[in-house]
């Protein structure tokens, strides 16, 4: 039998994996539970283009990385797109089925503390065990991640390539941690934005996926705060005052840094 549209995709076992936990149900629930799931194939979407960036960045390929930014810029856009699908859910709404999900919280998506991993938002002191359980498998993929290079890391590979100095201090520094701003690369970024017309789409292409990113950030808290206002998180979280913290904070700091000087 050929192989069907069904089968090729998993439908049948994907359309069972939205399972209401109110009873009655509550009719806004399985849209809560579709946006989230929605989200984390977005966000595994996401990990599959940044591992492909830093393959095209240390094998230097610039236009596959602007292709590969480009996407991913369009997977943020589409996720703030899904706040406003889930802004139609009003916090009485929202409050009808809440305390059904117990410690269940975003806080606990181990996919997105990957995808910051993967782009150099390091957080080693986070107790990864405490939050997935060691045998768990987002224990183990974050435990890869905070391992590896990350998509910055291997940046500074490509501006090698083009013929930056990049200081010792920021290539061999130790990879648990986060990618910091640097002025010698900052100064390094500013030649080649001026000298290279072609790495410049790259810098705007990057910059463009941080906007968005930041975007998607500020546009969650807003959404959270509306729901639930000072309330605390699911997961025992400090809920709107823990999001806050994240605002603001670029991931390609370098980029920003020079703006000023285009």
């Amino acid at each position: 039998m050929a192989l069907t549209y069904t089968e090729y995709l998993k439908l049948e076992a994907m359309l069972e994996l939205q399972e209401p936990r109110s009873s009655p149900p509550e009719h806004d629930e399985m849209l809560f539970i579709v946006i989230h799931q929605v989200y984390e194939l977005w966000f595994k979407l996401t990990m599959h283009e940044l591992d492909k960036i830093k393959r095209d960045f240390s094998a230097n390929d610039l236009f596959g990385a602007i292709h590969s930014f480009k996407r991913v810029r369009t997977v943020m856009k589409t996720l703030v797109g899904q706040l406003d699908i889930l802004e139609t859910m009003t916090p009485m709404s929202f409050s009808s089925f809440r305390e059904r999900l117990e410690t269940a919280s975003g806080f606990q998506s181990a996919q997105f503390r990957e995808m910051e991993f993967a782009l150099g938002q390091k957080r080693a002191d986070l107790d990864f065990a405490a939050l997935y359980g060691k045998t768990s498998r987002g224990y183990a993929r974050l435990q890869t991640r905070l391992d590896a290079r990350s998509v910055i890391d291997h940046f500074y590979d490509f501006l090698g390539h083009c013929g930056a100095t990049i200081p010792a201090a920021v290539t061999q520094r130790d990879v648990r941690t986060s990618n910091a701003p640097n002025v010698e690369v900052q100064r390094e970024i500013l030649r080649l934005y001026k000298s290279r017309p072609e790495v410049a789409i790259l810098f705007e292409s990057m910059t463009d996926f941080d906007e968005g990113l930041q975007e998607w950030r500020y546009r969650h808290v807003k959404l959270v705060e509306r729901t639930i206002g000072n309330k605390k998180g699911t997961g025992g979280s400090l809920g709107v005052e823990f999001l806050k913290r994240s605002l603001f904070q670029p991931v390609f700091a370098d980029l920003w840094a020079i703006r000023h000087e285009l």
